[in-house]
């Protein structure tokens, strides 16, 4: 049944291709019906749905339609952009920079996405630039963050490497934490130099561009992205404050004390909501369902797969014996195919005991773990996780078809190059 499992995802993914197929609405039934075939009760296949994923990404982008609504999130975008003046190479790092600060002060990866995917998609509405481009950058930005001695992965990577008895040297948190940021700054490049070189953004200084009006065969669910004219009259400025003091209280509670964002942001747009005499419909229509369908189902059904030992299966197929960098090699990719379709921190965790082995036959220790970190987190830019799910969810109605498509490649090639480079480039350290 895993290796059936295996089959039908394939075989989801190549039904994409057939006009007017939905993978959102048919992952659920495959799971259903794969379940039965497994001899799993309904309710066993229910348990799998990411419910934690469906409060994330309700509670965050009602939070943020709020700040559409009234204007707010125009104005700080405003705010950002005249600080950088339109000069297009700082344009484009702005999604970049917020998410390494967010990270490398300690703010978990979903809960710095939430923050970053409206900006960074925002300012590709607002200046015409490609949005998987901007969400790529603010992603990369997030991982170069992420191994800080204060961030999750940083301190993950200390605290498990030292349990595990691997004898870290004193220097390996600020190792690790050069690495992350050396990783982020390397994928952004490459793709500055892209988008530079193709003309996908002009040289010199960027000016604002006006966005393609909707039109009446929108979706319903669809709504405005950041960046975009609400059609709203702005509102006064007492508005503005609430927004911004719910936004900074989501953050600090969220960063600070390690409270739920997604219970969070529901609370606070509901107090913005009753505060401001605010239609709820007009709220509720800007939430992506279409997203959270096709996240929820999708990782419905990889939970299913998991439970049916699938990615065991791959792992397997993917054993071999060999050299120390050899068998590195082969743990990061185990670390990153599993990570595709999975929670990276936990990933992470789970193929860290697998790691003395390899640092006993010779392998670096700092090396060892960086290299698997890396391998877990550089394939998060994909569409089937949080990350990717909110991004979609932050993006126009017009764009997300393509951004979903565009997200699905990056992710499938960085699960093929990504731990290999991560091996190659840094398990020597």
């Amino acid at each position: 049944m895993a290796d059936v499992s295996i089959v039908v995802l394939v075989a989801l993914f190549l039904a994409t291709l057939v006009p007017r197929f939905n993978i959102g609405l048919a992952a659920l039934p495959a799971a259903f019906l794969v379940g039965l075939a497994a001899h799993r009760s309904a309710d066993e296949v229910t348990a799998f749905f990411p419910g934690d994923f469906f409060v994330l990404l309700v509670g965050i982008t009602a939070l943020f339609a709020v700040a559409q609504i009234n204007g707010t999130l125009d104005w700080l975008l405003d705010g950002m952009l005249r600080l950088v003046g339109g000069r297009a190479l700082l344009v484009v790092l702005v999604p970049f920079l917020i998410g390494a600060v967010l990270t490398a002060v300690g703010t978990l990866p979903a809960a710095a996405t939430a923050i970053v995917a409206p900006i960074a998609l925002g300012i590709a509405a607002r200046y015409g630039i490609p949005p998987f481009l901007a969400a790529v950058l603010g992603i990369t930005g997030i991982i170069s963050g992420l191994l800080s001695p204060l961030a999750v992965y940083g301190t993950s990577a200390d605290r498990l490497g030292t349990k595990l008895g691997l004898e870290l040297p004193g220097f390996a948190p600020v190792g690790f934490f050069l690495g992350g940021l050396l990783a982020g700054l390397a994928v952004s490049t490459v793709c500055l130099v892209v988008a530079f070189r193709t003309g996908a953004v002009p040289r010199g200084r960027l000016t604002p561009v006006d966005p393609p009006e909707e039109t009446s065969s929108a979706p319903a669910d669809a709504g405005p992205a950041p960046g975009e004219p609400t059609g709203r009259t702005p509102s006064p400025a007492s508005a503005r404050v609430l927004t911004l003091a719910c936004l900074l209280a989501v953050v600090v509670l969220s960063v600070g004390f390690d409270i739920n964002i997604g219970y969070l942001g529901l609370t606070a747009a509901v107090v913005q909501q009753l505060a401001l005499r605010l239609e709820p419909a007009e709220i509720i229509s800007r939430i992506p369902w279409n997203i959270v369908l096709l996240i929820g189902g999708l990782l419905t059904y990889v939970g299913l797969m998991e439970d049916l030992g699938a990615f065991t299966r791959i792992s397997d197929l993917l054993r071999v014996e060999g050299s120390p960098m050899l068998s590195l090699l082969v743990l990061c990719y185990i670390a990153g195919v599993t990570s595709f379709a999975a929670s990276s921190i936990a990933v992470f965790a789970t193929t860290m005991p697998l790691v003395p082995a390899v640092v006993a036959d010779g392998a670096s220790p700092v090396g060892a773990v960086l290299a698997v970190a890396l391998a877990s987190v550089l394939v998060d830019i994909n569409p089937l996780g949080i990350t990717g799910g909110l991004v979609l969810g932050a993006a126009r109605a017009e764009d997300r078809t393509r951004l979903f498509r565009q997200l699905l490649t990056c992710g499938l090639v960085s699960v093929a190059v990504g731990p290999a480079l991560a091996c190659f480039a840094f398990g020597w350290w």
